[in-house]
């Protein structure tokens, strides 16, 4: 970012929804001081409230961006930035959809790198912009952990009324078609033994 005067300092450059890195050192006439310890901000785009800035980070994609069929399908992968490893079993992702009916809804894991079958979804209601219902995902054991600096792997999660009829994902709260490849993405939440580290809720 270039050289300031003052203890403060305001990015007005940074991007909704990427994560960025910090790092600060002082300098006068004696010379410059050690580069401080690396910090991270994440902006959020008019959400309810800050979005954490820990070491754990959600990635989606979505796999289908037809927003007026019979599926909605969210693919995730979790990022370790943290130098301790995370076991998996301790995590919980949410992602947020409004159900557009009365219908019940169903979900599949179609393929996760660690393993479909240790990963369990369930459906939950809830209350906020463009949302009546969320999806949470979690792990058993059998995940294993994320190693510092490791991921997931690719989470591919599909969904489906009980009778098949079409959903709207037009106004969907973690919805985003334009997001085709793995993006950082503060609309889908992380819990961490159930406190929030990741994203910001509706």
């Amino acid at each position: 970012m270039g050289t300031i005067s003052g203890t403060s300092f305001t990015d007005n450059n940074a991007t909704n929804g990427i994560t960025f890195y910090y790092v600060v050192s002082a300098e006068n006439s004696a010379g410059s001081s050690a580069n401080s310890s690396q910090v991270s901000a994440t902006p959020q785009d008019g959400g309810g409230g800050p979005i954490p800035t820990g070491n754990l980070v959600v990635q989606y994609r979505a796999a289908d961006t037809n927003a007026t069929d019979n599926q909605i399908k969210p693919h995730f992968n979790i990022k370790n930035n943290g130098s301790s490893p995370v076991d998996l079993s301790s995590l919980k992702i949410r992602y947020y959809f409004t159900k557009d009916g009365n219908q019940n809804v169903n979900a599949w894991i179609d393929w996760a790198q660690v393993g479909g079958s240790n990963i369990t979804a369930t459906f939950h209601s809830t209350s906020g912009t463009n949302a009546d219902t969320y999806v949470e995902l979690s792990f058993s054991s059998g995940a294993g952990s994320i190693q510092p600096g490791g991921q997931s792997g690719d989470i591919q999660l599909r969904m489906s009324k009980t009778d098949w009829s079409n959903f709207n994902e037009s106004n969907d709260y973690s919805y985003d078609p334009a997001k085709t490849s793995f993006t950082d993405w503060d609309r889908v939440t992380l819990y961490q033994n159930g406190v929030l580290v990741w994203g910001t809720a509706p």
